[in-house]
């Protein structure tokens, strides 16, 4: 079985910075891709940030050139560091991965969510 173990999430004051991570393990083969997706109450959830094993990048416009997405592959994390914060940031933030198992099935998984909350 596959878990994704998120951490990294808190208050943070606007423009303040945060650094989030989420691990993978279990049965791992590969992942092609990891990602970080944000949800606020009443709104559907939405995509932050992707990135492949061979490290190409996907960014929401609402946060290109503040949020930067990297991976470690040997280490199966995936990070998610977030400059300059505006309240708007505010959601639970969920880590996601396209896990491909050892028994050779692939599987999208999600983390448990971690909130984050910009405020003055």
């Amino acid at each position: 079985q596959v878990q994704l173990v998120e951490s990294g999430g808190g208050l943070v004051q606007p423009g303040g910075s945060l650094r989030l991570s989420c691990a993978a393990s279990g049965s791992i083969f590969s992942i092609h891709a990891m990602g970080w997706y944000r949800q606020v109450l009443g709104k559907q959830r939405e995509l932050v940030a992707t990135i492949t094993s061979s490290g190409s990048t996907n960014y929401a416009d609402s946060v290109k050139g503040r949020f930067t997405i990297s991976r470690d592959n040997a280490k199966n994390t995936v990070y998610l560091q977030m400059n300059s914060l505006k309240p708007e940031d505010t959601a639970v933030y969920y880590c996601n991965a396209d896990v491909l198992s050892v028994a050779g099935t692939a599987i999208h998984y999600w983390g448990q969510g971690t909130q984050v909350t910009v405020s003055s």
